[in-house]
């Protein structure tokens, strides 16, 4: 079925609406496929513009999402999240131009070699095609997703979350806009039209014109998508995140780094969650308590660690599995470097990790043992991010082991094929 021959009963269905968006985003791809580098990244800095242009029609969009949001008594880092403001629509334009800036991943030569029958083959990167992103809470994700995936010459369906509703289809209408401007084929960038949450499971079951699932929020809605989809997916589990306080550790500068991997955006999916402490290290645990609380934040500790601060809260069994998101950490003392691994092993999301000290094969040996998408030496979690690490911005973390890991930007959003040119070789 395609959307010319449908029935009007079937595109009105979940499964008949996303078959009908994905049929438009197929034969946009294809389109796309045939743009060269500078006309991709012209459409992109047109839509960077229109951000910019437009923000007093995003920031109204963004206010009534906010009211929603002080109506159901939303507070703190998950109202955070859903903030957007003058510094932040321009960070997001920001991004944007920074895509368009990159190198274009379509067409690189990943392998080159000749066979000793004079075949001559070539590994090259190509677009995946339809990339489907499901997401919540965060709006820039519209403009950060939309962008990764037309700059790896993708066309996009987006399904964002309700409580950003307002705020998406805003920054949805304007950039389309721009690409529309810089006549980028119609359809590359499409976005689901309501919040029925059939339309999810619709999009997870359209393995036929949908190439892969990018979820991008909570654990429940990550489950949900990796249980249920028909698609292929990269995965993007919860940020427990950990750092381990050597007990050769710079004092001062592990103070910071906690603070900052903590509570510089408590709600991000790279903030810090437990913080583990070599036990001979423990006299630092009053002077870190008393700067996290300075900031704002609760912390909660395993009974040694009550001990010596008395405003450090009870963890429970829980505390060490839970992305709080919000402005809580836990801390545990350990012996050293191998409980710490033992612990993350055990507790840790696969996301980001990291280790202060100040000797270099104790760093070494946490860097090369920790199988986390991200490890870290004498540095804050926060900087998981795809901008942070140079690709502009990012579709999402990937804590799977397939395909995409870590930050997920363009040349992530691409695949392979065999380019194979002989002459007149025939197999014996």
């Amino acid at each position: 079925m395609n959307a010319e021959t449908a029935t009007q009963s079937e595109i009105q269905s979940p499964a008949g609406l996303i078959d009908q968006l994905g049929q438009s985003a197929r034969t946009a791809s294809a389109a796309l496929s045939q743009l060269g580098s500078a006309s991709k990244s012209h459409a992109l800095k047109a839509a960077a513009k229109a951000l910019r242009d437009q923000a007093d029609t995003i920031q109204a969009a963004n206010d009534l999402d906010l009211k929603a949001a002080d109506q159901r008594g939303i507070t703190g880092a998950l109202r955070d999240r859903l903030v957007l403001n003058a510094t932040r629509i321009e960070a997001m334009a920001d991004a944007v131009e920074q895509v368009a800036e990159l190198p274009d991943p379509v067409g690189r030569v990943l392998a080159d070699w000749k066979r000793p029958n004079a075949l001559h083959i070539r590994r090259v990167a190509v677009p995946i095609g339809v990339i489907g992103v499901i997401y919540e809470s965060r709006p820039n994700v519209t403009a950060d997703a939309a962008a990764l995936c037309l700059k790896a010459g993708n066309s996009v369906i987006l399904r964002g979350g309700t409580e950003a509703v307002h705020s998406n289809r805003a920054i949805f209408d304007v950039m389309n806009q721009g690409l529309e401007s810089a006549s980028m084929p119609p359809q590359v960038m499409q976005m689901v039209p309501d919040q029925d949450r059939a339309l999810v499971g619709a999009m997870l079951a359209a393995h036929r014109v949908i190439d892969v699932i990018v979820p991008r929020g909570g654990r429940s809605l990550v489950e949900r998508v990796q249980a249920d989809a028909r698609v292929p997916v990269f995965a993007h589990l919860d940020g427990n995140n950990h750092l381990f306080i050597d007990r050769e550790a710079d004092r001062e500068q592990a103070i910071e780094l906690v603070v900052n991997s903590k509570m510089r955006r408590p709600g991000i999916c790279g903030a810090l969650e437990t913080i583990l402490i070599d036990a001979r290290s423990a006299n630092l645990v009053p002077a870190m308590v008393d700067a996290l609380c300075k900031h704002g934040c609760q912390v909660r500790g395993d009974d040694p660690t009550q001990a010596l601060d008395a405003r450090v809260q009870a963890a429970s069994e829980a505390d060490w599995s839970t992305e709080y998101l919000e402005a809580i950490v836990a801390i545990k003392q350990v012996d050293g470097l191998d409980q710490a691994i033992a612990h993350i092993q055990q507790y840790g999301s696969g996301h980001t990790d990291g280790i202060v000290t100040e000797n270099e094969q104790t760093a070494n040996a946490f860097l090369d043992r920790v199988d986390s998408a991200i490890v870290l030496h004498n540095a804050s979690t926060q900087f998981a991010d795809g901008g942070e690490f140079g690709f502009g911005a990012e579709i999402g973390i990937a804590t799977g082991r397939l395909h995409a890991r870590g930050p997920v930007g363009v040349e992530q959003l691409t695949t392979f094929k065999y380019q194979v040119r002989g002459k007149g070789q025939v197999r014996a």
